[in-house]
């Protein structure tokens, strides 16, 4: 599923931003999706975390060959032996499984998360051990798709602004606001973009 919002935030960042301009003309039948799965959204960017995109893809393949239906139950039943097949690490693994029996145990209401705004959303899942705000906002942008979330400690958002806008050098975090300042309300959709720009194959948790 796509944003219904997606539309109106290409037109609007490709009137303000010449950079993104080019990418949304280089990239017209692509777009933001989401999977609709909140505990797979988050043991997606747990597996994700601090690895390339190709790397991530790489992990998650093994780990649905290994465990091929990935939910809250069958990994909280997998050895660490098989979860350590598919190349995770020992902090990886142990938040999988927290993550996992935070599900199985009720100890989080993914329904609630909808109707909560993002703040509250990323106070609510950084209470999960191995969630810190990095994958709370993939989570917020891939998940629940909500339009403005600029992800500053994000690798790849920084290195697309150092390529586009830093002459190479990675800009500080109050450069990065300046810089998203005119994509507001649709940062969410204008970092997907930047992302899309780096890899050969779209961001998708």
């Amino acid at each position: 599923m796509t944003p219904d919002y997606w539309p109106e935030a290409v037109d609007h960042l490709a009137a303000n931003d010449p950079v993104l301009a080019a990418l949304v003309a280089r990239y017209p039948a692509e777009a933001l999706v989401c999977r609709e799965d909140p505990f797979g959204t988050l043991a997606r960017s747990i597996v994700g975390q601090q690895i390339s995109v190709a790397a991530a893809s790489s992990a998650w393949r093994r780990l649905v060959e290994a465990v091929p239906e990935v939910t809250p139950l069958a990994l909280a039943n997998a050895s660490d032996a098989v979860l350590r097949e598919c190349g995770l690490s020992r902090p990886k693994l142990r938040y999988l499984k927290d993550l996992a029996s935070h599900f199985v145990g009720g100890a989080v209401a993914p329904d609630r998360w909808r109707a909560l705004d993002d703040r509250a959303v990323i106070d609510d899942l950084t209470r999960i051990k191995g969630i810190g705000r990095w994958t709370a906002e993939m989570f917020l942008i891939f998940n629940l798709m909500r339009p403005d979330v600029l992800p500053l400690d994000d690798i790849g958002l920084q290195r697309a602004m150092a390529r586009h806008y830093g002459a190479g050098t990675r800009p500080d975090r109050a450069a990065m606001e300046r810089i998203a300042a005119p994509w507001r309300p649709w940062r969410s959709v204008a970092t997907w973009y930047l992302w899309r720009g780096l890899d050969p194959l779209p961001v998708v948790y």
